[in-house]
């Protein structure tokens, strides 16, 4: 009787592929019967696995996504620099419906309003010659400016009310529309 075919031969266990453990960890499968490209024993993909590390992204892929992200930002920008430009005209109302109720307080406790030549800035530091005075009304200098920088305009006795105060807007001109009205209170 021929045992030979019960038992296999040393040399075909050795021509299988085998699983390497480092660490008692799995790592590859190796099989003898292939050589990769320097000669040496090449790993064979396991089902599920895909070879070669080939997860990240084409030159074409990456090109496409920069193409869909510039569209999006160029229609986009427009919307977001209207409405930007319109908060900086809604901050200019509420700001100068502040500085009038802070000028009528002003004059409950003075008597009257600052005059046009110590203008706002009365709001802040005490003008010459005003007793009464019990400031500051506001904390901050700054807080007589635009949204634009400017400082806003004053004028007592004014010609819409007791006193007038309004900002030119963005184009620092007389009239305008959108981001370059003026705005008052009146």
């Amino acid at each position: 009787m021929d045992h030979s075919s019960s038992f296999p031969r040393k040399r075909d266990s050795m021509r299988r592929p085998k699983r390497l453990m480092i660490s008692g960890h799995s790592c590859v499968t190796v099989d003898p019967r292939r050589r990769g490209d320097d000669g040496g024993l090449a790993a064979v993909p396991q089902a599920g696995e895909t070879g070669p590390d080939d997860s990240g992204f084409t030159l074409l892929e990456l090109l496409v996504v920069l193409a869909i992200l510039g569209l999006l930002a160029s229609i986009a920008a427009p919307q977001v620099l209207r409405h930007l430009g319109g908060a900086k005209t809604d901050a200019a109302r509420i700001q100068i419906q502040t500085l009038s109720t802070t000028l009528d307080l002003y004059k409950l406790q003075t008597g009257r309003y600052p005059a046009e030549q110590d203008g706002l800035a009365a709001l802040v530091e005490r003008p010459a010659g005003e007793a009464a005075w019990n400031g500051p009304y506001l904390k901050r200098r700054d807080a007589i400016a635009d949204p634009w920088g400017r400082p806003y305009l004053y004028r007592q006795p004014g010609q819409h009310g007791a006193f007038d105060l309004y900002s030119l807007g963005a184009d620092a001109r007389d009239g305008g529309e959108g981001e370059n009205q003026d705005v008052a209170n009146w």
